[in-house]
């Protein structure tokens, strides 16, 4: 399994950003893709905002599965402050 970084995000949408990808230096998946990952064991996903990781985990919501951010017991909103993934 390994442990990898995520450093940007694509979305789409104003008031509610919805994220559709997240990638890395050299990857750029669905968030479909990431789910599975992690619902597999495949792989985990982490972010690193102001020096601080935080762990992507999957949430169940009212449209279906999604990616957020965990990190000193708190579910929060690292992913949306990630910059833009390269095109």
């Amino acid at each position: 399994m390994a442990d990898v970084q995520v450093t940007c995000v694509d979305r789409v949408g104003s008031a509610h950003e919805h994220i559709t990808h997240l990638g890395g230096a050299s990857w750029k998946w669905t968030v479909q893709q990431v789910v599975a990952s992690i619902e597999n064991g495949t792989n985990t996903f982490y972010t690193l905002v102001g020096g601080k990781r935080a762990d992507v985990g999957v949430v169940k919501g009212q449209s279906g599965k999604y990616v957020r951010t965990y990190a000193d017991g708190y579910w929060n909103d690292n992913l949306l402050a990630l910059p833009a993934c390269a095109r």
